[in-house]
C-alpha cells in the first residue's frame, strides 16, 4: 500500500507488540507515519474498554466505536491541565517520556483525515461537537487547538430550555449524518452546560457481496429460553477462516471494498465471554497467521443496523478526570458517545453478489451465526478498531447507559 514515496508495512512481532515501520525507495527507515504510532496504544484501550463494558452489561449488547471514543478523550486533554491532563493521555494507552503530547495530537488529526476524508474509505461518517450554553466562554486556547487538530465545532445553546436544546442537538446530529443517526437521549433534568457529542456512522460496501434474495427469517437463539427471528443473510463462497480450539470459536475475515475488514466470531455455546476475555493484539496477531483460505464456505449472518448511545460520564469522573477548566472556567461537561453501524448484504452498486458453484463430492463448510456472537471492524490501513461488537439478541441492540470506568 503506498502512501507518497513511503511503502508501509504493518506486522506482529513475536512478543504479539506491533512493530510499525515506513521505509522509502532509498531505504531510509526514519520516516514516520502519524496515526501509525498510535495503533498500539488504540486498540490496547479499544479492547480494555471493550471488556469492561461487557462486564458491566451481563447477558446484554455491546456496541462501541473505540477508535471516535479514542479520538474525543485525546481532544479532550486538550481542556485539561497537568495532573488531569496527563492522568487522561496514559488512561488512553500513551507513554509520554516515549510520545510527546504534540505528536499525539498530530497522529489522531492525521488518523481523522486517513478516515474519514479519503477518498478509499468506506461510507464513514465521524466527527465531534461542543455544544456550549451561551452564557459559557470557551477559552481561546481550547478553541484554537480543537479545530486545528480535530476540526471540532463548538456551538452555542440555551441549556436553560432543554427541549429547544435537545431539538437543536438532534436536528444537527441528523444534519451531520445524513440522516443516519438522529434522536439523540439527553436527560431533561441535566444539569450539563456543555455537552460534546461524539459521533460516527458507518457503512461499507462488500467486496464479495451477499445475494438480497438468499435472505431469509431464521431463528435466533439467545439463550436457553429465547429464541428470536433474525433476517439471515448467506452467501457460498471462497473466505478465511479459522476453527480456534485454544478459545472455542470460530471466525471468518470479510473485507470491503475499501480498507475495512470484518472478523465474525461465533464463540461456543456459553463461551462468549471467555472469548472476550482473551481479546487482544496477540490474540488478532494469532487469528491472523492462522487463518486459512477455505475454498468453500456456506456462511449465514444476521442482517443487522446496530445503533448505541453511552454516557462518556462516569468514565472519566471514576478515574479522576473531572476538571475540564481548560474549556470554560464554568460549567459541567456531559460527554455522549453515539455510534452506527449498517451491516446489509450490499457491496459497490455496480457488483453482483458473488459465490462459487458447490465441488461435486466436496462437503461444505456451513456456519451459521444463530447465536450470541462478536464482530469485529477494522480499517486494516491504520489498523484502527472501528466497532467491537457483542451480539446478544439482535433484535434489541445496547441500551442508552453509563458505565463504569475501565
Amino acid at each position: 500500500m503506498l502512501l507518497g514515496l513511503s511503502t508501509c508495512l504493518l506486522w506482529l512481532s513475536t512478543s504479539g507488540l506491533w512493530t510499525i515501520q515506513a521505509e522509502d525507495p532509498d531505504g531510509d527507515m526514519s520516516i514516520r507515519i502519524p496515526h501509525r504510532d498510535l495503533a498500539p496504544s488504540n486498540v490496547d484501550f479499544a479492547f480494555s474498554l471493550y471488556k469492561h463494558l461487557v462486564v458491566s452489561a451481563p447477558g446484554r449488547d455491546v456496541f462501541i466505536s473505540p477508535v471516535s471514543i479514542s479520538t474525543a478523550l485525546a481532544m479532550l486533554s486538550l481542556g485539561t491541565r497537568g495532573h488531569t491532563q496527563i492522568r487522561l493521555l496514559q488512561g488512553l494507552g500513551f507513554n509520554l517520556t516515549e510520545m510527546s503530547e504534540a505528536r499525539i495530537h498530530q497522529g489522531f488529526q492525521h488518523l481523522h483525515h486517513v478516515l474519514v476524508e479519503s477518498e478509499t474509505t468506506s461510507d464513514i461518517l465521524m466527527g465531534n461537537t461542543l455544544f456550549f450554553d451561551h452564557s459559557l466562554e470557551l477559552l481561546e486556547s481550547f478553541s484554537a487547538d480543537t479545530e486545528r487538530y480535530y476540526e471540532l465545532e463548538a456551538l452555542a445553546t440555551d441549556f436553560q430550555d432543554q427541549a429547544i436544546a435537545s431539538r437543536q442537538i438532534n436536528e444537527y446530529l441528523k444534519n451531520k449524518t445524513q440522516g443516519k443517526i438522529a434522536d439523540l437521549f439527553l436527560e431533561p433534568d441535566s444539569p450539563a452546560m456543555l455537552i460534546l457529542v461524539n459521533y460516527i456512522f458507518f457503512k461499507g460496501a462488500w467486496a464479495q457481496p451477499f445475494n438480497p434474495e438468499s435472505t431469509r427469517e431464521e431463528d435466533f437463539y439467545v439463550n436457553e429460553t429465547t429464541v428470536v427471528k433474525v433476517p439471515m443473510m448467506s452467501q457460498s463462497s471462497t473466505m478465511n477462516y479459522l476453527n480456534d480450539p485454544v478459545l472455542s470459536c470460530q471466525l471468518v475475515q470479510l473485507d470491503y471494498t475499501s480498507n475495512g475488514t470484518v472478523f465474525f466470531i461465533l464463540p461456543e455455546k456459553g463461551k462468549i465471554d471467555i472469548v472476550i476475555d482473551a481479546l487482544s493484539r496477540s490474540t488478532l496477531g494469532r487469528w491472523e497467521m492462522s487463518l486459512t483460505r477455505s475454498s468453500h464456505v456456506d456462511l449465514h449472518v444476521p442482517k443487522l443496523f446496530l445503533s448505541s448511545t453511552y454516557d462518556l460520564g462516569d468514565i472519566l469522573r471514576d478515574r479522576g478526570i473531572a476538571d475540564f477548566s481548560g474549556i470554560s472556567q464554568e460549567g459541567r461537561l456531559k460527554v455522549v458517545h453515539k455510534a452506527a453501524l449498517h451491516l446489509d448484504e450490499k457491496g459497490e452498486e455496480s457488483a453482483a453478489p458473488t459465490g462459487i458453484p458447490p465441488n461435486v463430492g466436496s462437503k461444505p463448510l456451513t456456519i451459521r451465526f444463530n447465536r450470541p456472537f462478536i464482530i469485529l471492524v477494522f480499517d486494516h490501513f491504520t489498523w484502527s478498531s472501528l466497532f467491537l461488537v457483542k451480539v446478544v439478541n439482535p433484535t434489541e441492540g445496547p441500551a442508552p447507559r453509563s458505565h463504569p470506568a475501565v
